[in-house]
């Protein structure tokens, strides 16, 4: 019997051995499982206490991101780790928090203990391996078994014990896909708090405002929560960094009911609920206090501020329900938005408690609750906006028909919707372009790459939807002029061939070297055709490549036949969808699950375009194989070019230009891209007013004239001037209209009224560049012509 007992305590002993050594080699990546854990309470115990104290009681983790709960205790974890090879191994080991304040780990081999650092408490460069999270380097000699312990402690937030191991490998790829999510949701988040500020600036409505800095609050508690705020902005650590998850939830919890406040216009309707909300505001001021007072009152305000934060969102709900029980209209993008963010905000929170299992969404919950939050309050905003118009237009349009009403009132709006993105979009990319042309530095330059690629975007989106609005009221024209179809080309190419290039695709670009130097046609409308098809192109490739080809085939009367082919190696187009792939939003009936982004226009667009034309497009593809578009294009060739002007042609004579805008910033943009240009002085008036008064003082040469301004705006200044009540030489100035309002009644009337040329923002350098010069050169031309037939006329 006692020979039993002796062998059964060897075989649970070799059993429970095995058990605790975790191997990489052998074992599924569930270090957990091997792991155990020990509270120690506020003793401060150093590793060799640790590690002689046999009284210690470990517990075993229960899930792969197990949770002790907001606490300020010392937790000791252990485990074994083998490496049962025949070479040495480097291991990536991702624990704890990122804004856990000490992560301490000591790796314990032959008696010898080498200990590291992370956590958020100490300052960036200290920890071993620099890296947002708590992550740790783990070299394991062959054929060795280590034991591991690691120390953690916070000043109350929540203590969460992953054990992540990777090797090198796994560690670079999860960290891409990392950088990819939190690179699409930060830039969704800061692209629309800037928007939504914009918006407030111009309609000066609180609940912009207030919708704006609660977006940039979320923000900034989700960098700080993933580690940002101390790897970028507090490095140092300190008493900030420490705090800052509070400091900006607090922010949010504010904002957002703000926000809501004033969306919902509670103290209007609801004025016993307004109560409960200046409640709130008050204990919000107590939690803040009670985060800087002392360190006892900050580990009470971790969880007195996550109750404040679910009463918050439940006061919403309550207000939401009362006002729909008392049948108050509510924007029901609104409804959702709250619903999103409170489903959000209770997986995160049940993750956290190890309710929930360990996975990409449960670990993202608060960011996918955030980001589909803002994106259903950004369309409730939207629908604001449009109340908003509708209430100050309402009196004008009384008076009209019913289809009329409907009519102009869609077409106001899409003016204004362009002038109030396109405005701030151009103060944003001048700012971006000239940050981009002075600095050297590539890291610094990131940033402002980033800003203008993100404009650029929302720019080409604003433009789709006014161009599908033109579409659908058949207005949309082609413009021709001269211009050299081998630049465009190969601009375009270039931006394309960056692109396919970042996201590690072959790029290719054949061009039929018999392509004219000279075409006329609409230069905008060529180059949206190509923009939209490479931007598909290569939207929908992850691997492969992309090839651009043109050939050229000479056709009588000075015709060219264009010929593009552009193919893909991308997803490709399921059958039953290629009928539809014309149609409007066809990308929304497609399921990709807004993998690849986008409005679903583009197509669209590009046929209409097409058939004006001329032309003809065809797709053809195969799912999961790629796509491959042949366009053809019948385009007229200028044997004889007419003269082109540019800075270069016509440099000599110093111009001396009136700026008329109302917008700071866009001013500032003005200013800045008219500085570099040679021999070329300008004043800056703020409205149509102000432009009228400056050209009876002063003598110019050209004028750019904004249309939206307070006082007068540029309609009427240019009425007055055109008019002759200034006098004949101010009469003939030439006016360049510079303005955000990209509809196509726009322009026409703008040129119907007298203006020489008209261009919209974002203004492009270039192109203001040949239009000022190109003015000056007609003027000087006229002038000249004048001065000739004066002098033949007094010569006869």
């Amino acid at each position: 019997m006692k020979h039993v007992l002796l062998f059964l305590y060897f075989i649970s002993s070799f059993l429970y051995s095995q058990k605790i050594t975790f191997d990489p080699q052998k074992s599924n990546n569930e270090l957990y499982k091997f792991a155990e854990f020990s509270n120690v309470g506020n003793l401060n115990l150093d590793i060799k206490d640790i590690i002689n104290d046999s009284k210690l009681e470990y517990s075993h983790l229960d899930s792969d991101n197990h949770s002790v709960g907001f606490t300020s205790d010392n937790y000791w974890v252990r485990f074994k780790i083998k490496n049962s090879s025949e070479n040495s191994k480097v291991y990536y080991l991702e624990t704890a928090r990122p804004i856990t304040d000490v992560a301490n780990l000591y790796q314990i081999n032959n008696n010898n203990i080498q200990a590291f650092k992370s956590g958020d408490q100490i300052a960036f460069k200290d920890k071993q391996v620099s890296h947002r999270s708590t992550v740790f380097k783990l070299t394991l000699p062959p054929q060795e078994t280590q034991q591991v312990y690691i120390h953690l402690k916070s000043d109350g937030e929540t203590i969460n014990l992953p054990l992540n191991l990777y090797s090198e490998y796994e560690f670079l790829l999860m960290n891409y896909k990392q950088q990819l999510f939190l690179g699409l949701f930060y830039g969704l988040l800061f692209l629309a708090g800037i928007i939504y500020l914009f918006f407030y600036s111009s309609l000066k409505e609180k609940a912009f405002f207030y919708y704006g800095l609660y977006v940039f609050s979320i923000a900034f508690m989700q960098a700080a929560l993933d580690g940002f705020i101390h790897e970028f902005i507090l490095p140092n650590a300190g008493f900030i960094n420490s705090r800052a998850v509070l400091i900006t939830a607090l922010l949010s919890n504010l904002f957002l009911l703000k926000y809501c406040e004033h969306f919902l216009r509670v103290n209007q309707t609801l004025k016993n609920l307004n109560k409960g909300f200046t409640i709130i505001y008050g204990i919000i001021v107590v939690l803040f206090l009670m985060v800087i007072i002392s360190p006892a009152t900050l580990k009470l305000a971790y969880p007195l501020s996550n109750l404040n934060g679910l009463f918050s969102l439940l006061l919403i709900l309550v207000t939401i329900f009362t006002m729909r029980h008392k049948s108050i209209k509510i924007d029901p993008y609104f409804s959702f938005g709250i619903l999103f963010l409170v489903i959000g905000l209770l997986g995160f929170v049940m993750n956290n408690l190890s309710l929930l299992p360990n996975n990409f969404l449960t670990l993202n919950s608060a960011k996918f609750g955030s980001g589909f939050e803002v994106i259903f309050l950004s369309l409730s905003m939207t629908n604001l906006i449009r109340q908003l118009r509708l209430e100050k237009e309402r009196s004008q349009l009384d008076a009209l028909k019913k289809s009329e009403e409907i009519s102009q009132l869609k077409t106001y709006f899409m003016s204004n919707m362009s002038h109030e993105l396109r405005t701030p979009i151009n103060a944003i990319m001048g700012i971006a372009e000239h940050e981009l042309a002075t600095q050297k530095n590539n890291e610094n330059r990131k940033p402002y790459e980033i800003i203008k690629n993100a404009s650029l975007s929302l720019l080409s989106n604003v433009n789709d939807i006014i161009d599908f609005e033109k579409i659908e009221n058949n207005e949309l024209q082609l413009f021709s002029d001269n211009f050299n179809p081998s630049i465009k080309l190969n601009q375009i190419s270039n931006n394309w061939k960056a692109e396919a290039q970042r996201k590690g695709l072959e790029y290719t670009f054949e061009m039929d070297p018999e392509i004219p130097s000279t075409i006329y046609t609409d230069a905008e409308r060529f180059v949206q055709i190509i923009n939209n098809i490479l931007s598909n192109a290569i939207k929908y490739t992850e691997t492969g490549g992309v090839l651009f080809k043109l050939s050229c085939l000479k056709q009588p009367n000075d015709l060219y036949r264009f010929s593009f082919q552009i193919s893909d190696t991308g997803v490709g187009i399921p059958p039953e969808a290629r009928e539809i792939i014309f149609d409007s939003f066809s990308q929304m009936k497609l399921d990709h699950k807004r993998q690849f982004g986008g409005i679903g226009l583009g197509l669209t667009i590009v046929k209409h375009i097409v058939k004006l034309f001329g032309g003809t497009i065809k797709i053809e593809s195969e799912l999961n194989k790629g796509t491959d578009v042949f366009i053809d294009l019948i385009v007229k060739s200028i044997v004889k070019e007419r003269i082109v002007v540019t800075s270069e042609t016509n440099n000599d004579k110093p111009l001396h230009i009136l700026i008329v805008e109302d917008n700071k910033l866009n001013q500032m943009v003005m200013r800045k891209i008219l500085s570099s240009l040679p021999k070329v002085s300008f004043a800056v008036a703020n409205n149509g007013q102000e432009a009228i008064d400056a050209l009876k003082k002063d003598i110019y040469d050209i004028v750019l004239m904004d249309l939206q301004m307070p006082i007068m705006d540029g309609y009427e200044a240019t009425r007055i001037i055109r008019s002759g009540e200034l006098g004949s030489s101010i009469n003939s100035i030439p006016i360049i209209a510079v303005t955000a309002d990209a509809m196509q009644e726009t322009k026409k009337r703008v040129l119907d009224l007298g203006m020489n040329d008209y261009m919209t923002k974002p203004v492009d350098r270039d192109l203001l560049s040949k239009k000022i010069y190109a003015c000056s050169f007609d003027r000087n031309s006229k002038d000249d012509k004048n001065k000739k037939d004066d002098k033949n006329l007094k010569i006869a």
